[in-house]
């Protein structure tokens, strides 16, 4: 990655990435480090702050597929390195991750697509049921949505899209 690209984390669904190829995945709320996360997370090293954004990318993930009932029950996030330019300024908020992506972005810009594997499929099943009501403050639905994160998600190099969606779709 050069100095003016910053790796950003897109939540998605395996809809999404059926219509990667021809379409690219669309602008808006990414997760990137940010000046805020930085501040808030000071004692994180590069490697553990990447990790938060990304976490905080597969939770976006939950609301992608409570939006989406006909998507497999799989988180995705998809690893991409864009221009700086490319992304609106951060919201400021103390520890937030939150960006906005301005425009569309090109499979040849994705570095890496992660998504969970079959064993998780049952727990993001029970999360996506649940996560409205975790967002409002419901603490069973947020102990719900908390056990997803046992699961990693899987990771593939984007060479293997096509691969990774005869098997998840």
């Amino acid at each position: 990655m050069t100095d003016d690209r910053v790796r950003v984390y897109v939540p998605a669904t395996v809809p999404m990435l059926t219509r990667l190829r021809e379409e690219g995945l669309p602008a808006g709320a990414v997760h990137a480090v940010t000046p805020g996360l930085r501040e808030w997370y000071a004692e994180g090293d590069e490697e553990e702050l990447e990790y938060v954004a990304f976490t905080r990318a597969a939770q976006d993930a939950l609301r992608l597929l409570h939006d989406d009932p006909s998507a497999p029950r799989r988180r995705v996030v998809v690893s991409v390195d864009v221009p700086a330019g490319a992304l609106g300024r951060p919201d400021g908020e103390l520890g937030s991750s939150a960006v906005q992506l301005a425009r569309p972005v090109a499979l040849e810009a994705v570095a890496a697509l992660h998504v969970d594997g079959e064993e998780a499929v049952a727990d993001v099943t029970a999360a996506v049921a649940v996560v409205d009501r975790a967002l409002a403050g419901d603490e069973d639905a947020q102990f719900t949505v908390d056990g997803v994160e046992d699961h990693e998600l899987e990771w593939y190099d984007p060479s293997e899209l096509d691969v990774l969606l005869r098997t998840v779709s």
